[in-house]
């Protein structure tokens, strides 16, 4: 009896000191990763704080992509941080790290539309081939700027409609910026009649473009024949002005161009075709003196 009693006591002694040790040892290990996880956190939030200022320098780079590469950094240094929390309780890091490595191509592949919007976002807010507020047009859209996003850009166009069009599109499409530049070139076409004077014509419209302030003088308007149509002679039109004033000085010369020429008596023909009537008589005569045609023998 005392014998077992003194074996149940080793045992129960042998146990105790196995649980001391094991829990100096994870104390360790719990103290270790306590340390690591708020040291890493901290370093995390400075390393945020730190890209998004060092970015700051750089005037072209938006608002939208600082934030977004600042605490991407910070999620990776926190994963980091994670990875090694774990190794201090024995846990076997690469398996993890190759699991994440799959995770991810997953949903790399489940998101990859998302993903491709989210990178043509990031190529659009660092090269910034257009900007808020910039009238664009991209082939199957076109409208003023109102926001650029990771995901997708929205527009507003000229009639007033509300569009959000996915980065991917915008980045793989040529975009015409009609607002990017200061100076805009303007052609416009205007025919004159065949009995009308070109010279009279070209000094009045140049006379036009000269009398207006908003027209540039430098590069200097010009005005060329371009085309002996159908129905009249092509006059192009062209000079340069502010990108604001196009609409608004295209809509007035235009105007200004027919009341001028009508002043000068030089008519702005229609689209016209000349017919010409044969009369019934003539047009027997006509079928009479016709030859007839030759008939081949198919039998021959």
């Amino acid at each position: 009896m005392d014998a077992s009693r003194t074996n149940l006591l080793a045992a129960a002694s042998s146990a105790w000191d196995m649980l001391a040790a094991l829990a100096v040892a994870y104390s360790l290990s719990l103290l270790g990763a306590v340390v690591i996880l708020v040291v890493g956190w901290i370093f995390a939030g400075y390393a945020e704080r730190w890209s998004y200022a060092a970015m700051g320098s750089f005037r072209h780079i938006d608002e939208t992509i600082k934030t977004f590469l600042s605490k991407t950094l910070r999620y990776v240094v926190l994963i980091f941080v994670g990875v090694t929390v774990l190794s201090q309780f024995g846990v076997q890091t690469t398996s993890i790290v190759a699991a994440l490595g799959a995770a991810g191509l997953a949903i790399g592949l489940a998101l990859q539309g998302t993903l491709q919007n989210i990178a043509a976002g990031l190529m659009l807010l660092f090269l910034r081939p257009f900007r808020v507020g910039e009238y664009i047009d991209a082939g199957a859209v076109a409208g003023t700027v109102r926001e650029i996003g990771l995901f997708a850009t929205e527009l507003r166009t000229f009639d007033g409609l509300y569009v959000l069009a996915p980065n991917s599109s915008l980045w793989g499409t040529p975009v015409k910026n009609f607002s990017r530049n200061a100076d805009r070139r303007t052609d416009i076409l205007i025919g004159i009649g065949y009995d009308d004077d070109v010279a009279l014509a070209k000094s009045t419209l140049m006379d036009m473009l000269i009398g207006d302030s908003r027209v540039y003088k430098e590069p200097e308007p010009a005005i060329f024949v371009t085309e002996l149509a159908a129905s009249a002679i092509n006059l192009n039109v062209r000079y340069w002005s502010a990108s604001s004033d196009f609409e608004r000085l295209k809509s007035d010369m235009t105007a200004s161009a027919k009341r001028l020429l009508e002043e000068k008596g030089i008519t702005i023909p229609f689209p016209q075709q000349e017919v010409h009537f044969v009369p019934q008589d003539l047009a027997g005569q006509a079928q009479k003196s016709a030859k007839p045609a030759l008939v081949l023998d198919q039998n021959n």
